[in-house]
């Protein structure tokens, strides 16, 4: 046994060795982007780059895999918007989360950097909950092209800066694991700016079913747009805010138990883009 034992040891020192030499020995490192989103821990999937190496966009998944929805809430606060949280304006919605997490519902939270920096306390909570994922929606929730809906424009220069501010910003509020997935404010974006965020090395996310719960008043009619245009593999754009999208938990009572009801699974955006 003694001897069976020293064999072991051995054996094992050997291969430790030889661990450590392979270790040691170089290889040429691969490219990597300039600065990556934060996303080392759990790898979650990306696309190719698009045509010339452009940033890709993803719009929905597959129709043919399953009845799965990805349900994902914008949390949008521009930079400029401080003055008016601080006189009371609410750019959170808590009810919103708590009736996500009520009826278990993963989804994916495209956050501002500026909203994290509003409200850190549920930015982290929302991070570090595994029903969520978090992903870009910018620093500063200005537009990436010209005449997008009214929304001042960030320059062409800046745009990559601007992106990789609301990383650093989530990583300053307790986000651990930020996603490497982007979507454009007001859903606007051409070649040059996918083009400005290709050494980022996010996927942008687009959708194909809007709600329309951006300031509505009848969660009615939002429940129905979104009933009616939901397929399998929909990307459905909902928000995150009370003051501009008010009837928004209302509308994910009601539209999750009809959903289920017809068979569809909840998933988050990387499972869709990964299936």
């Amino acid at each position: 046994m003694v001897i069976t034992l020293v064999r072991r040891v051995t054996a094992a020192c050997v291969l430790a060795a030889a661990l450590t030499a392979c270790a040691a020995t170089p290889h040429p490192a691969a490219p990597r982007p300039a600065h990556p989103a934060p996303s080392a821990t759990s790898a979650p999937p990306t696309l190719a780059p698009g045509p010339g190496g452009l940033t890709p966009v993803f719009k929905n998944g597959s129709r043919a895999h399953g009845r799965t929805v990805a349900l994902t809430f914008d949390a949008d606060m521009t930079a400029d918007q401080g003055a008016r949280a601080a006189a009371g304006e609410h750019f959170d919605n808590p009810g919103l989360i708590a009736a996500l997490r009520a009826l278990k519902v993963p989804a994916t939270v495209f956050m501002t950097g500026r909203w994290a920096e509003e409200y850190p306390k549920q930015a982290r909570s929302l991070g570090r909950d595994p029903l969520f994922e978090i992903a870009n929606h910018s620093y500063s929730h200005y537009a990436f092209t010209d005449d997008c809906y009214g929304l001042p424009t960030v320059s062409g220069d800046r745009m990559r800066a601007d992106v990789e501010r609301a990383y650093a910003a989530f990583r300053r509020a307790g986000v651990p694991d930020a996603r490497p997935y982007f979507r454009f404010p007001g859903g606007c974006y051409d070649r040059r700016a996918l083009k400005a965020l290709t050494p980022v090395g996010v996927t942008a996310v687009q959708w194909d079913v809007v709600s329309g719960d951006a300031f509505a008043t009848d969660a009615e009619a939002v429940s129905r747009q979104v009933l009616e245009g939901v397929r399998p593999g929909s990307v459905v754009v909902m928000h995150c805010t009370r003051s501009a999208a008010p009837t928004t938990e209302r509308v994910v009572r009601t539209v999750v138990p009809q959903l289920r009801a017809r068979g569809f699974r909840f998933v988050k955006v990387s499972e869709l883009i990964g299936s």
